[in-house]
């Protein structure tokens, strides 16, 4: 509690320029300027300025970008940058992010345009990565007391002027990643502010480390006031996967944007488990494959019996879900529990009773009745696997009959055990009907006439194969991220085994499938089967789930009912997922946990509002209190705001509260394209600075500065374990 009225007062107190005359030939009498809700991004190409373009294109912040690295790119002068409208001077731009302080060199007249604009309107400017000089309000690292090198391992803090700016969403502690420890992952430069600053300049650290063989902090990020003018100063490099990078982006944004922009932002986390009710085949740790499927002959031994979850542990799963506050969807067979009864000779299931007895503890997702592959017949006669053909060579579909019979099915199977759940949520058997390539380049024509029968308006699909959202008939597919915790094993030991056989190369007794690649998840040696689970395999886990959790993206993970059983290892990798989050969050910054239909209605007003930016068509602008946004009718609007934001249409409050600011999804009026608002007072930006002050032309620009190899690309986090669905 506490910290949304901080940031609310940083945004309309001192970290808001002062209302006074405007510079730049403006006059006194003008009206106050239209500020247009768009971000210009000076791009020089370098994964700093990149990482930022990403930051705005997932939350859906419209930007224009300005290619440093072409010929023919815009040049940046007075007339790019403002114009007047019905009278009324506009601002283009929002805010500036630029790849240092002065990308153009020395006496550059675009630099000069934009320091006179960002003066005359109070537009604020990003250094994507700079070097700490007095030129940015810092001490020079080679001066003595400071540091310019690796930041691999160390742990940053947010001071107490970023907690009551624009950082007031984390707890404290910002870690570098540290992952391999043979190359440089991070870069950057740790100096104290001036103590002697020019006249009328200031420096406010938001983030800082200690400097080693020192007592004293270096900034890492922080706002440097001068001549008028606001930058945020950011003196290490990084890229758009890179944790460090995910934790500060949102306090970025919302200082450049003081708080007013389209768009919005989450961290989302939510778990499906698979198979509820069926009993999954284990692995053999001798044959290393699993007794059933195509590619490992013979019948299970019998001191290696099928896991399938106890009455205490669908209690534990309760427990658990309550406890940590994360509720779990749970995609159910029906027949696993009919067959658990056959082969106990009665009509008593004590997990379906449990389960049942606890029901409103889960949600409940349509898993198919015997979890049948759905989409072309294979013939499994050949490994891997193909489509059978007939006579004159067409694929032979699984019939409508049994798709609609799977599904129909499940369905009445749970009403008979009296469980609810939302019909319109479908996750089908290995993910089958969908494409699955290389074998099956396109859905089983049959499925989507199944799905209109069925009502149903999401179906799941698997993310490593297929990310984006598309239309299937009538339903959207929810990509969900496969959890590198197998579906056949319920002990660390035999997770730890199967890992090391499909991780490691021939030699050292693995598959081979990672002989020539370098992805994160192939292993260089293998890992201690008794302690390789703990040691490795959560810490990667987590950290593959924790990058997905802090990129503003709503699809779930999913693992299968085995992993809740026997040990219930599947629970080690969630537990370090949600202590991770809460050592680094503040608490009005919780996980957002959707279940599966909202989850793909958010992924559909993100494509909806996309497409409308793209085309031009989303357009927004502030004039004092009072914002504008417009967008097409029946499209879905997004931004975020200052607390006490109001719809003027129903004077109702706009969004939720989360990160200290409100934000969220909203529609005009029906059959209306404009969606009128109005700011809190006191949380409106003021535009415009002393006449008095002038424009400040930036010295000669550097030399390139380092970039580790690190964060010159995107990391590579292992597939997952594509082969088992």
């Amino acid at each position: 509690m506490g910290r949304p009225t901080r940031l609310a007062a940083v945004l309309s107190a001192a970290a808001l320029l002062a209302v006074a005359a405007p510079a730049g030939g403006a006059h006194a009498a003008d009206p106050a300027p239209r500020i247009d809700l768009q971000v210009l991004v000076v791009d020089d190409g370098g994964p700093a300025t990149e990482a930022l373009r990403a930051e705005l294109d997932g939350a859906g912040t419209p930007y224009t970008k300005v290619d440093l690295t072409s010929s023919n790119r815009q040049r940046i002068d007075e007339a790019f940058l403002s114009d007047t409208v019905d009278g009324r001077p506009r601002a283009r731009f929002q805010g500036v992010v630029l790849p240092n302080e002065n990308p153009f060199g020395a006496d550059s007249p675009e630099m000069a345009a934009l320091a006179t604009y960002e003066k005359r309107f109070g537009i604020r400017q990003v250094d994507a990565y700079t070097y700490a000089s007095p030129k940015v309000g810092l001490n020079s690292p080679q001066d003595g007391g400071g540091y310019s090198g690796p930041l691999d391992g160390r742990t940053a803090q947010v001071t107490a002027d970023g907690a009551t700016g624009p950082f007031g969403y984390l707890k404290k502690n910002v870690p570098f990643e540290d992952n391999d420890t043979s190359v440089n992952e991070s870069y950057g430069y740790l100096a104290a502010p001036l103590a002697q600053q020019e006249q009328g300049a200031a420096y406010t650290s938001y983030l800082d480390a200690p400097i080693p063989g020192s007592t004293a902090r270096g900034s890492l990020i922080g706002q440097y006031t001068h001549d008028g003018r606001s930058e945020l100063v950011v003196t290490f490099i990084a890229n758009q996967y890179q944790s460090q990078f995910r934790l500060v982006s949102r306090g970025i944004v919302e200082w450049l944007t003081q708080g007013i922009h389209l768009g919005a932002s989450r961290n989302y986390f939510g778990v499906h488990a698979d198979d509820v009710f069926a009993s999954d085949d284990r692995w053999d740790t001798k044959r290393k494959c699993t007794p059933g499927d195509v590619d490992c002959p013979g019948n299970p031994s019998p001191d290696s019996p099928p896991i399938r979850m106890t009455a205490a542990d669908a209690q534990y799963a309760k427990e658990w879900s309550q406890s940590h506050n994360l509720p779990l969807d749970l995609a159910y067979n029906g027949v696993g529990s009919e067959e658990f009864k056959a082969e106990h000779g009665g009509t008593y299931d004590p997990l379906l009773d449990q389960l049942r007895a606890d029901q409103k503890s889960f949600r409940w997702i349509n898993h198919t009745y015997t979890h049948a592959f759905l989409g072309c017949v294979q013939n499994t006669t050949v490994v891997p696997w193909k489509c059978a053909t007939d006579l004159l060579g067409n694929v032979r579909w699984v019939s409508r009959a049994t798709i609609g019979g799977e599904i129909g099915n499940n369905l009445n199977w749970a009403a008979r055990q009296g469980l609810a759940l939302d019909k319109d949520e479908l996750v089908t058997g290995e993910h089958s009907g969908l494409r699955t390539t290389p074998q099956q380049p396109k859905d089983n024509p049959e499925l989507a006439p199944s799905l209109t029968q069925y009502g149903v308006g999401w179906i799941a699909s698997d993310d490593s194969r297929e990310p984006q959202q598309r239309q299937v008939g009538p339903a959207l597919t929810v990509p969900r991220y496969p959890m590198n915790v197998y579906y056949n094993v319920g002990r660390a030991t035999e997770q730890t085994d199967e890992y090391n056989w499909l991780y490691t190369k021939k030699a050292d007794g693995g598959s081979g499938i990672c002989e020539n690649s370098a992805t994160t998840t192939c292993l260089k040696a293998p890992l201690d089967v008794k302690t390789g689970f703990s040691s490795y395999i959560v810490p990667l886990e987590t950290r593959i789930a924790m990058s997905h959790v802090l990129a503003n993206d709503p699809r779930p993970h999913f693992m299968h009912q085995s992993n809740l059983a026997e040990e219930r290892i599947g629970y080690k990798i969630l537990e370090k997922v949600l202590g991770d989050y809460s050592g680094l969050y503040a608490d009005n910054t919780p996980l957002v946990n959707l279940r599966m239909r909202d989850i793909g209605a958010e992924m559909s007003k993100r494509a909806a509002w996309s497409a409308a930016l793209a085309a031009g068509k989303a357009t927004a602008y502030r004039i004092g209190s009072a914002v504008t946004v417009t967008a097409p009718a029946g499209t879905q609007i997004t931004a975020t705001l200052p607390g006490g934001t109001v719809r003027n249409d129903t004077n109702a409050v706009f969004g939720d509260a989360y990160a200290g600011l409100r934000s969220g999804w909203a529609a005009p009026a029906a059959g209306q394209t404009r969606l009128d608002l109005t700011l809190p007072a006191g949380a409106t930006p003021a535009a415009g600075t002393p006449a008095a002050a002038t424009a400040r032309v930036q010295p000669p620009a550097r030399t390139a500065l380092p970039v580790p190899e690190g964060v010159t690309g995107r990391v590579p986090y292992g597939p997952g374990d594509a082969a088992r669905r």
